[in-house]
């Protein structure tokens, strides 16, 4: 069983499965909601994953891995409306596109990269609340404002649409981790990742041995961008539409929150923190609602009727527990 589990076998038996556990899930572990829930779950766990290339790798603290994720959603799905383009050439357009726009604002953002902490944090942040400024306030109805755009699903291949093919937007999701962990953990042990590791850890001695560390860093944030980017296509196809959520600062800081809590810089920290993340805020939604909380009294049913208060007080809880990261708890065991 720890074999297939460290292997990711699980995810291939999921779909398979008619197992009914009333705590965790809504209905049947092959039931539409809750591969709905698992696929999200898992485009999480991807996304957490680029984001710890930036932060748990190389040691840069970004506030702008957001908006990558919006622009790959709504650059898709207007593709599809204003181009009239399927969802593979509207993709593609999108994804060389926004790689493209990452390489021109790292190039922009020379001197913020070059140093690191503070400036590259600083300049991120403004980007993400200028992108998501833009996408609320929906010039030229290009970003739908608050309400976000509906997917187009005439442009889209059929086995992906309807609650009947849930199950292929599960193995799209699944497809989407499995690449973004073997790019990343590909890349984490090439010698570029070597060098990640050492800016990170010291970016001066680095400069000193003949390593160019902007360079690097650049390498680093673009693709990390173009992951997140791909994430925001498959998010788009998992939740039927582009909201503007995505292109929130906050929206990246719940990415930083999945990273710290499943153990940043580690190989499966990310991805157990992201998709427990995502599968905590879903449950704890559906607690909230529920009548089990509505009949206990006031000072209890408050904040038991809000997720975010209760995973706050379970992610300080893990921090003091585990300050490495879940991840690290295997670790230890296995000392």
């Amino acid at each position: 069983m720890t074999r297939t589990c460290s292997g990711g076998g699980w995810g291939l038996t999921l779909p398979y499965s008619a197992i009914d556990v009333p705590l965790l899930l809504d209905g049947p572990v092959n039931s539409a909601g809750s591969l709905q829930l698992f696929a999200l779950c898992l485009v999480f766990a991807g996304l957490a994953l680029s984001y710890d290339l930036l932060f748990g790798r190389t040691g840069l603290l970004s506030f702008g891995h957001a908006p990558w994720i919006a622009g790959g959603a709504h650059g898709t799905q207007l593709a599809m409306e204003r181009l009239d383009m399927t969802l593979l050439p509207a993709a593609a357009l999108t994804l060389t596109a926004g790689t493209a726009a990452a390489c021109l604002l790292g190039a922009i953002s020379l001197l913020p990269l070059a140093l690191g902490g503070i400036g590259f944090a600083m300049v991120t942040l403004a980007f993400a609340q200028a992108g998501s400024i833009w996408v609320e306030r929906n010039p030229g109805g290009l970003t739908g404002g608050e309400e976000g755009l509906s997917l187009d699903a005439d442009a889209v291949p059929s086995l992906f649409v309807g609650i009947g093919n849930t199950v292929n937007v599960y193995w799209l999701a699944l497809g989407y981790l499995a690449l973004v962990a073997a790019l990343v953990w590909a890349a984490t042990a090439s010698p570029v990742g070597k060098v990640w590791q050492a800016i990170r850890d010291n970016e001066q001695r680095v400069s000193v041995l003949g390593r160019d560390p902007f360079l690097h860093k650049l390498g680093a944030f673009v693709l990390a961008s173009a992951l997140a980017l791909l994430g925001g296509v498959v998010h788009l196809l998992v939740t039927s539409g582009a909201t503007p959520e995505t292109s929130t600062a906050e929206f990246t800081l719940s990415l930083l929150v999945m990273v710290v809590l499943g153990g940043a810089g580690t190989r499966w920290g990310p991805v157990i923190g992201g998709a427990l993340f995502i599968w905590l805020d879903h449950r704890l939604t559906a607690l909230g609602v529920s009548d089990a909380v509505a009949g206990l009294p006031e000072p209890l049913a408050a904040p038991l009727s809000e997720p975010l208060v209760v995973l706050g007080a379970l992610f300080v809880i893990a921090v003091y527990a585990a300050p490495g990261g879940l991840a690290a708890l295997g670790r230890g065991r296995r000392r």
